[in-house]
């Protein structure tokens, strides 16, 4: 099918510019609007604060440690005195998208010898829901870890297998240091590639039946392994805390398939997403099309991983979650025209993905223009915060998941980062983070999900109802309030504040007379207050 020379979609010139297009929805935010980024920057600058405002170490405990999450902590430390904290984070983000697709094409190729037209569809991807919610680290590593597999698959080709054998000691230390998760699935990935390889030496007579290849395939893999002794000693840490629980939610795993595109509009992701089954339905009934046994036994290792992992492991949720859209991207991966397609059928097929690929990007960057700009707006109220403020944020939500996120939950984070302020909603969890909250009188509003408020209790959730956190929010600990689209509040639960900014809903408020607005000693947890001669709003 393919001929002598590679078609246009099969160029080096295409990948670069896959590559450099994936970036595109990136250039225009000054701070990439993912959901948890933010919260994360926070933490970045106490880390690179190094003591030099000694109020940043009343409020917060900084002690590195080895744990398998240090990805961008870890760069930021070169990077940020060089480009400033801001921009060092967004070329770092900008680059997970760019390594991701080629990471995508980098294994299609070497699987099926030239790039397969099917393989454009999983381009997409580079933008799934896991890195939209701002899993920069786990992003980072699965990027890392496709590329790797890459490498994998290039050296054993080659016939290099001591080599590899010595390059992947180091790297898979170095991929576990970045992200658990992508050491994992690079171990998933190389030993089924292995098990395969080992398998099909049969035919040269030196290969052995499954179980056999099996066997081989676990000792192929033993440079992977160094990292387990990491694991140990990191998880039997003296003060690690964090649970791993809720397995085999079914309707979650269910959802979380249908949610790998999820972006702003759910119509549109909806769409997209069925696109990819259409193509990979096209694999099991288009006699033209056929699947890559390397890739699919990859896709199905990974997929019973899906399956087996709960939705909390070690204190960090949506674990499972994380891996649908690779159990996807690798399926797509598998599919390769049969020799009966025509060249100009691969071609129509190639230019049908690359249009979804540039639909989608289209999609993401309006988006991410949209997010932007809210951004931008309620980023004018730090210019009315002093540096080193305490801040408590009450940032809105709704009890319903909505599709579109607002991608507003961790903006007090930018307020430390750009005004060495307090943030509540830093994430505070022995190993799991660098960073733990310590500002003892911030009491139930010193980390996240302090920041959430919602109009009413929301089942199952910690979020507190906007009446009670004004309510019961210790004006001794804080000097302001920030409001950041929260749902409706009686006025008189502001007594005492005075606002200072204000665009729509949002305000920021001094406090000025630290007595409650209302005798909260009466008041349960997780319900509005009855206010002194005035009825509650909802």
């Amino acid at each position: 099918m393919q001929g002598q020379q590679p078609q246009w979609w099969q160029t080096r010139w295409f990948v670069v510019a896959m590559v450099i297009a994936s970036t595109i929805p990136l250039w225009y935010p000054t701070i990439p609007p993912l959901v948890d980024l933010p919260g994360h920057m926070g933490r970045y600058r106490v880390q690179l604060d190094r003591g030099a405002h000694p109020w940043l170490s009343e409020w917060y405990d900084f002690n590195w440690s080895l744990i398998g999450n240090l990805g961008i902590d870890l760069l930021i430390e070169p990077l940020a005195p060089i480009f400033g904290l801001e921009l060092a984070v967004k070329l770092i983000v900008m680059a997970i998208p760019a390594l991701t697709v080629s990471g995508l094409l980098w294994i299609a190729r070497e699987v099926n010898g030239r790039i397969p037209a099917t393989a454009l569809f999983a381009l997409p991807l580079a933008y799934s829901y896991p890195f939209q919610f701002g899993f920069v680290n786990f992003a980072l590593s699965m990027a890392l870890a496709l590329n790797l597999f890459g490498l994998w698959l290039r050296l054993a080709r080659l016939g290099k297998l001591q080599l590899r054998a010595i390059l992947f000691v180091p790297l898979s230390c170095a991929l576990w240091v970045c992200h658990t998760f992508g050491w994992g699935v690079l171990g998933v990935l190389a030993f089924s590639a292995e098990m395969i390889r080992q398998h099909d030496l049969r035919k040269d007579g030196r290969g052995g039946h499954w179980l056999e290849s099996w066997l081989r395939a676990g000792i192929g893999c033993l440079p992977l392994a160094l990292p387990m002794v990491l694991m140990v000693l990191w998880r039997s840490g003296e003060h690690v805390t964090g649970q791993t629980a809720d397995w085999f939610r079914w309707r979650a795993k269910t959802n979380w398939v249908l949610m790998v595109l999820r972006d702003r509009w759910m119509a549109f992701d909806i769409v997209s997403v069925t696109i990819l089954f259409v193509i990979l339905l096209k694999g099991i009934r288009d006699e033209r099309i056929e699947y890559s046994r390397n890739l699919l036994l990859s896709a199905a290792f990974l997929a019973a991983v899906f399956v087996l992992l709960p939705r909390i492991v070690f204190g960090s949720a949506y674990a499972d979650m994380r891996l649908a859209p690779f159990v996807i991207a690798i399926a797509l991966l598998a599919l390769r025209p049969r020799r009966g397609l025509s060249i100009r059928g691969a071609a129509t097929l190639a230019a049908l993905g690359l249009a979804f690929f540039l639909v989608r990007l289209a999609g993401t960057t309006a988006s991410y223009a949209i997010y932007a700009n809210d951004y931008n707006r309620q980023f004018a109220a730090l210019d009315h915060l002093p540096e080193g403020a305490r801040l408590v944020t009450f940032v809105g939500r709704r009890c319903v998941d909505d599709w579109t996120y607002s991608r507003l939950e961790h903006i007090p984070a930018i307020a430390l980062e750009r005004k060495l302020a307090y943030a509540n909603d830093q994430w505070s969890m022995a190993g799991a983070q660098l960073l733990t909250a310590r500002y003892v009188a911030a009491g139930g509003f010193a980390h996240d999900p302090s920041e959430l408020v919602t109009d009413r209790k929301c089942r199952g959730e910690w979020w507190r109802p906007i009446g009670n956190a004004l309510a019961h929010v210790p004006r001794d600990a804080f000097d302001y309030i920030w409001l950041v689209h929260p749902p409706a509040y009686d006025p008189a639960l502001t007594h005492g504040l005075t606002p200072i900014w204000r665009d729509g809903a949002s305000v920021l408020y001094r406090i000025d007379d630290r007595r409650p607005p209302v005798d909260t000693s009466t008041v349960p947890y997780g319900f509005p207050p009855r206010l002194k001669g005035v009825s509650s709003a909802r």
